[in-house]
């Protein structure tokens, strides 16, 4: 959270020996910035679930959110 607004938001999915991470960034982040999130992400799960780094994937989406679909709104 930046300034009490969302800047981004990390999608976990493990299957068999293997976990793909989906990072999805604001727009205004810096590279600097979104790698520091890379790097949280990779030292906290690779750690923490024990899976070798090979068996890692993350994929980076940077933009601007257009819209939000939900029966609550």
């Amino acid at each position: 959270m930046e300034q009490d607004r969302q800047v981004g938001r990390v999608d976990i999915h493990f299957i068999p020996e293997m976990v793909h991470v989906a990072v999805s960034v604001d727009e205004s982040l810096t590279q600097e910035t979104v790698q520091q999130i890379i790097d949280t992400v990779d030292e906290d799960l690779v750690d923490a679930v024990g899976i070798n780094r090979g068996n890692f994937v993350v994929r980076i989406f940077q933009g601007r959110e257009t819209g939000v679909l939900s029966d609550d709104n």
